[in-house]
């Protein structure tokens, strides 16, 4: 673990810190430091950034409730800028929008942005703008024993593609497992947050009870 001390505030006592979403992994804001700052982010467990403009100290959340919760605080490996991971209880940006990034400088054709999040998304515009042709709106038309009953078949492709110790047979049948289970989420309205949450939950469970059979 690092000390304050061995960081590198720049000429003007500040440090860049990249703040990141803990679930989704998206770049929220880019704000600065200095060391008062960031004892109190530490301290308190939530970010506190140093305003330029205003030459004061600068707590998020504290007019507008939109408060980031810190995971964890992470510096480079010339110990002059950080990375801070956070749950947010709101927008990160004064707009109103989840993240102050959001307008593309440039986006390659050649190398598709895939995301969970972003196949989440397609899902459920299958639903709510019905399109005709389209096995996703079919299935939410079929509505949740069908669902069900896709979700069930493919659990057992891929017991069948992992028995034969078929490696590609098998990443073919998650996918599909995958994306049939993403399709029953959203006609549960479940998000993706809320299975990183609960998986999160268990981790810090099993975390514990390591803990307590090391000690006995």
């Amino acid at each position: 673990m690092l000390n304050i001390d061995e960081l590198k505030f720049d000429e003007k006592g500040l440090i860049p810190a990249v703040v990141v979403d803990a679930d989704s992994k998206k770049v929220l804001t880019v704000a600065y430091m200095n060391r008062e700052s960031l004892e109190i982010s530490i301290k308190e467990e939530m970010t506190c950034f140093w305003s330029r403009s205003r030459q004061e100290l600068w707590r998020k959340g504290a007019t507008s409730g939109n408060r980031q919760h810190i995971v964890n605080i992470m510096a480079d490996c010339d110990r002059d800028a950080l990375t801070v991971l956070v749950r947010k209880d709101g927008p990160a940006c004064h707009t109103g929008a989840d993240s102050c990034f959001n307008d593309y400088v440039f986006e390659s054709d050649k190398l598709p942005n895939f995301s969970l999040e972003g196949l989440m998304t397609l899902i459920e515009g299958r639903k709510t703008e019905k399109k005709e042709g389209s096995y996703t709106t079919y299935l939410f038309e079929k509505g949740i024993d069908k669902i069900l009953k896709k979700v069930g078949e493919e659990c057992t492709e891929v017991i069948i593609a992992g028995k034969a110790d078929d490696k590609a047979e098998t990443i073919y049948e998650i996918s599909d497992l995958v994306y049939h289970v993403m399709v029953l989420m959203i006609e549960m309205g479940i998000s993706l947050e809320d299975i990183k949450r609960e998986l999160a939950s268990r981790h810090v469970i099993d975390h514990k009870v390591k803990q307590e059979k090391m000690t006995k």
